[in-house]
C-alpha cells in the first residue's frame, strides 16, 4: 500500500496506460467457450479451482484465492458486519450517489456509454452490480469456502474483455487512456467506499473511525483482487480523500454521455420506487448527496430537497444509531433475500 501523498499527475497518466490473458483465451474457440461457460457458470468445471487447470499460466487466476500480505481478516469482518449493519441504506446510496459519481469521470464513462449495456439493459447491469455488492460484502465471503473470490475474479476476466471489445470497436480515442484503467478502477473502488460512508454521515449516520477503516479496509482487498495497482490502494482515509480529489480534479467533466448514463439511471431508480418520496424528492437527494456542482455537470434537474425533508431524514437515521443490534448475519440474510425479492428472475441468473 502506498504510505504517503504521491498521487500526482504523473502517475496518474501512466496508471491510464496501464492494462493479456483475453486475447489468448479468445484466439482459440475452444478456450473461449469454456471460459463462458464458467463465466456463466455453465461448465461441469464450474468451481473455482478448476479454472487453473483448465488456463494454466496464468498467475492472477492461480492467486485468486491469496489475499494481500496487508489484509486483516479481523478487519474484514468488521466491515461485513458494517455493511450487514446498514446494507439497505448503501445499497441505496450506490444508486443515488456511487454511480453517478463514477459517470461524472468522462473518459472513464465513455466505456460504459459504448458498451450501451447500462443504456439498454439499465435493470440488468445495475442488479448485476448490487449482486457483486451482496456477495462480496457477506459474513463469510472471504472465508475458505466464501464465494467473494469467484465472484472478484468473473469481473476481472469480464473487465478485460470489455477492454478488449472496446480496443477491437474501432471507435476508442487513445487519449482517454486504457478502457478500464488503473485510475478508473481506483476512482470507482473508492464510489463504493470511501464515497458510501461521505454519504452515510450526509445522511446523518454516526459513523465511527473503526467503523471507516472496517469498510474500506473490505473494499481495498477486492480492489486489490479485482487487479487494482496497491499504489493506488490507499492506506487510510486521509490518502483516500486526497487520491478522490486527484482523481476528480484531473477527470470529472461534463460530457454528454455521463448525461446519458445518469439519466437511464434515473429513469430506472423513479420506475422502481415504490416508497412515498416524489420524483423531486429522490432527484433532490442526489442532488444534496452529489453536491449542486457535480449534479448540474449530469444534469439531474430537479429542486433543492426541502431542509426540512432534509433534517427529519437525518435525524431519523441518528436515531436508528440507537437501535439494538440483533443477529447481523441473520440480518445480512434477510436483507439479500429481500433484495433479490425485488427481481426473481434476475436473482435466478446470479
Amino acid at each position: 500500500m502506498i504510505t504517503g501523498n504521491l498521487y500526482t499527475n504523473e502517475l496518474l497518466d501512466f496508471k491510464r496506460l496501464s492494462g493479456e490473458f483475453i486475447q489468448h483465451v479468445f484466439s482459440d474457440p475452444i478456450k473461449k467457450q469454456q471460459l463462458q461457460q464458467w463465466m456463466s457458470g455453465g461448465s461441469d468445471a464450474a468451481h473455482l479451482r478448476f479454472l487453473p487447470v483448465t488456463f494454466p499460466g496464468f498467475a492472477f487466476i492461480e492467486k485468486a484465492t491469496e489475499l494481500p500480505s496487508w489484509a486483516q481478516r479481523r478487519l474484514m469482518k468488521t466491515g461485513s458486519v458494517f455493511y450487514a449493519r446498514h446494507s439497505e441504506i448503501i445499497m441505496s446510496l450506490l444508486g443515488l450517489l456511487s454511480l453517478p459519481y463514477c459517470y461524472n469521470a468522462a473518459n472513464g464513462a465513455m466505456v460504459l456509454y459504448l458498451s450501451e449495456l447500462i443504456r439498454k439493459q439499465t435493470t440488468k447491469r445495475l442488479f448485476d452490480t448490487a449482486m457483486f455488492v451482496w456477495k462480496v460484502m457477506g459474513p463469510d465471503a472471504f472465508d475458505k469456502y466464501g464465494n467473494a473470490y469467484e465472484e472478484i475474479l468473473k469481473v476481472r476476466i469480464m473487465h478485460a474483455a470489455v477492454r478488449y471489445y472496446t480496443l477491437q470497436s474501432g471507435k476508442w480515442d487513445d487519449s482517454w487512456g486504457l478502457p478500464i484503467n488503473q485510475e478508473d478502477m481506483a476512482g470507482t473502488n473508492l464510489s463504493f467506499s470511501l464515497i458510501v460512508i461521505r454519504g452515510l454521515r450526509m445522511l446523518g449516520y454516526n459513523i465511527s473511525q473503526g467503523d471507516q477503516a472496517a469498510f474500506m479496509h473490505i473494499w481495498a482487498v477486492v480492489g486489490y483482487l479485482s487487479g487494482l495497482d496497491e499504489d493506488l490502494i490507499p492506506e487510510n482515509a486521509k490518502m483516500a480523500q486526497q487520491l478522490d480529489t486527484m482523481i476528480k480534479q484531473r477527470q470529472f467533466a461534463v460530457s454528454a454521455h455521463g448525461q446519458e448514463l445518469t439519466r437511464s439511471l434515473t429513469e430506472h431508480i423513479l420506475s422502481v420506487n415504490k416508497s412515498k418520496a416524489t420524483a423531486n424528492d429522490i432527484l433532490g437527494l442526489m442532488r444534496y448527496l452529489l453536491g449542486k456542482d457535480i449534479a448540474d455537470m449530469l444534469a439531474i434537474d430537479a429542486p433543492e430537497l426541502p431542509a426540512y425533508k432534509l433534517t427529519l431524514l437525518r435525524t431519523l437515521n441518528l436515531l436508528k444509531g440507537f437501535k439494538p443490534r440483533g443477529d447481523l448475519r441473520q440480518e445480512y440474510r434477510k436483507a439479500y433475500a429481500a433484495f433479490k425479492l425485488q427481481n426473481p428472475e434476475l436473482a435466478k441468473r446470479n
